[in-house]
């Protein structure tokens, strides 16, 4: 894989507790997080941060605080931030207004503050009393983005639930796999299990990034942000409180190990079931 195999890469991700519906409040929090995080931890190589954290998880509040790309004061905060400390952003996800449509959508923004792409969620939660496919218009296609070399997949909370989407960004050379989540505590351990098994089954690191706090209706985020490795151990966690987690993906020894098992070679072209 060339100079890819000789990297250390830096993940810092944030985890934070949105007020539903306020927009700068949510963007002053986000923006004061970022500073001490990136400070404390002396920068980053790549920056995360979990889904809706603009207007938190309340589907009815999304239209309201929604923002097209060239108003929007969460990616101008974002850029600012990107450039000041050059680092590379994986947005988590906001409200998107394109027209008469609206998406949750995650920017990614470069070291020079450069809007590099927008990944939308591809599979919208309708279940439980949720609504978001009302609201919302699914993506259309899966998108991985290269920065510094580094190729990361993207997806938004309940994308975890689908593997094909995590096996067609391995297949196309992902290094690393994100899913931004604003996950109910009531469902911790679909949330545990899964995203170690989107590591595991990849063999791919695994920023596995939710929020914390209260929601309406009495329902609370999770709050349990992980960085996994490609064999399925923790590097880093946290659990019920605002704060980050950080660490350093060896891609070397990912390489090292895929090499060793290659498990791709294994899959068969048809999975056609026979019954009897």
């Amino acid at each position: 894989m060339g100079a890819i195999q000789k990297e250390k890469v830096r993940l810092l991700a944030i985890q934070m507790e949105s007020i539903i519906g306020e927009l700068e409040l949510n963007i002053d929090t986000v923006k004061n997080l970022l500073i001490a995080n990136l400070e404390k931890y002396n920068g980053a190589d790549f920056l995360f941060l979990p889904e809706v954290w603009t207007v938190g998880w309340y589907t009815p509040a999304f239209i309201d605080s929604a923002e097209t790309i060239e108003q929007s004061k969460a990616l101008k905060m974002l850029s600012d931030i990107a450039k000041k400390y050059s680092v590379n952003i994986i947005g988590g996800s906001f409200i998107r207004k394109d027209f008469d449509k609206y998406y949750n959508s995650c920017p990614v923004i470069n070291r020079m503050g450069e809007l590099v792409c927008l990944y939308d969620k591809n599979h919208l939660f309708s279940y439980y009393g949720d609504n978001e496919g009302s609201y919302i218009t699914k993506g259309t296609n899966p998108v991985m983005v290269d920065l510094d070399g580094i190729k990361i997949g993207l997806t938004i909370c309940f994308d975890i639930r689908f593997p094909e989407i995590y096996r067609a960004y391995r297949k196309a050379g992902a290094d690393i796999l994100v899913n931004m989540a604003a996950w109910g505590k009531a469902k911790k351990i679909p949330w545990d299990y899964m995203t170690t098994s989107r590591a595991i089954e990849n063999q791919t690191y695994m920023v596995a990034l939710t929020q914390t706090g209260l929601l309406p209706d009495g329902k609370e985020n999770l709050g349990h942000s992980m960085i996994i490795d490609y064999e399925g151990k923790i590097m880093d966690e946290i659990n019920e409180i605002e704060g980050a987690i950080y660490a350093e993906a060896d891609l070397t020894k990912m390489y090292e190990f895929r090499s060793k098992c290659t498990i791709l070679n294994d899959i068969k072209n048809s999975y056609e079931v026979v019954i009897k």
